[in-house]
């Protein structure tokens, strides 16, 4: 195991496309880190910056306490995974696995105990005879984790490891790699553009853009208390809702935004009144969403199915959001800032 730091690190492919910008990162030892971001933001380049697949423009990249900028990737101590896990077809799973340890001239015998128990931990016992093609996409997730696991790395980076799975066995498979990765206990780095994937298994997340951490931190700082507009509404499903307001963005969840019925407490002091307008509701099964507007702006609210919020379809509504739920962002900068008044918003029903 070992700790992974890049410092000021960058990469550029010419003098207008700088894919990783003076990124300084931190990874500690056994620690899950996930690299988020859309498509193009310089994640997987980070990664193979690290991996010794990408030469650095400049800065450093530490792998327990070692520059490796200069070493070859087989020299740093660290296996990848890729999206498309790279598995010689001709060669049946054993072989596979085996390929890292022959190429480091183990005898077969030493080749036959690895080989085992990088089966029996990952459940692939009976696949060993078994060639690529006749295996699951999951099963061959973890024939390429076996092969990687082989080598004893101190450092897996896994590139979009899952993204090729159907939504169910995706699931599964995530399940499967948070547990394999707790069990052993290996400093892992994981690329992602799925916040789900994300959010369900780093430890921490890098959330990244154009070539910039925008913000690190647990899941639950990602989500609760994102550093701009860009996490808002990258990270979640609907995303952040942002309404204009003087010179800030008033964020606020969509599972914090719900209709004030009759029925409601009134409390004017703890919560922000808000007229909605043409609302429609979606219904999810388990959820439902409701979408209006205020002031031209899409707002959403995401509600239990079970709940009649009690609005018909394009009609107006008054919904509420507790002001501690209340995320506030400069209109400019799109950076998180602490609120300089009580909120309004045009549109509200202040008491």
């Amino acid at each position: 195991m070992a700790v992974v730091e890049t410092r000021k690190l960058t990469k550029r492919f010419s003098d207008e496309v700088v894919a990783v910008n003076e990124i300084d990162l931190r990874c500690v030892d056994g620690e899950f880190l996930v690299l988020l971001g859309p498509s193009g933001c310089g994640k997987t380049t980070l990664l193979r910056m690290i991996g010794g697949l990408e030469q650095p423009t400049s800065g450093e990249i530490l792998i327990a306490d070692r520059v490796v900028n200069n070493l070859p990737p087989r020299a740093r101590q660290i296996a990848m995974v890729f999206q498309s896990y790279a598995l010689y077809p001709h060669m049946s799973v054993y072989e596979n696995i085996a390929f890292p340890l022959k190429a480091a001239k183990l005898d077969k015998a030493a080749q036959r105990e690895k080989i085992a128990w990088a089966a029996s931990i990952l459940g692939i016992d009976e696949l060993l005879k078994r060639k690529p093609r006749q295996l699951s996409g999951g099963q061959r997730q973890r024939v390429a984790l076996a092969r990687a696991l082989v080598r004893e790395p101190n450092v897996f980076l896994l590139d979009e490891p899952l993204s090729n799975l159907d939504a169910q066995r995706r699931a599964s498979a995530r399940d499967e790699l948070q547990v394999f990765q707790k069990d052993i206990g290996t400093t892992t780095i994981y690329v992602t553009h799925d916040q789900v994937e994300a959010m369900g298994m780093g430890d921490r997340i890098a959330v990244i853009d154009s070539g910039h951490i925008r913000q690190l931190g647990t899941p639950h700082e990602i989500y609760e208390e994102p550093a701009d507009t860009f996490v808002a509404t990258f990270v979640g499903s609907p995303p952040m809702n942002l309404v204009p307001e003087g010179d800030e963005l008033v964020g606020f969840r969509p599972e914090a935004f719900y209709p004030i019925t009759a029925d409601t407490p009134s409390d004017t002091s703890s919560v922000l009144r808000v007229n909605v307008i043409n609302a429609r509701e979606e219904y999810l099964g388990s959820e439902k969403l409701i979408y209006a507007e205020v002031n031209g702006i899409r707002v959403v609210s995401r509600l239990p199915a079970n709940v009649d919020a009690g609005i018909a379809e394009g009609s107006s509504a008054t919904f509420g959001v507790l002001r501690s739920n209340l995320r506030h962002f400069n209109a400019e900068t799109g950076l998180r800032v602490q609120p300089g008044r009580v909120p309004v918003l045009s549109g509200a029903a202040n008491a």
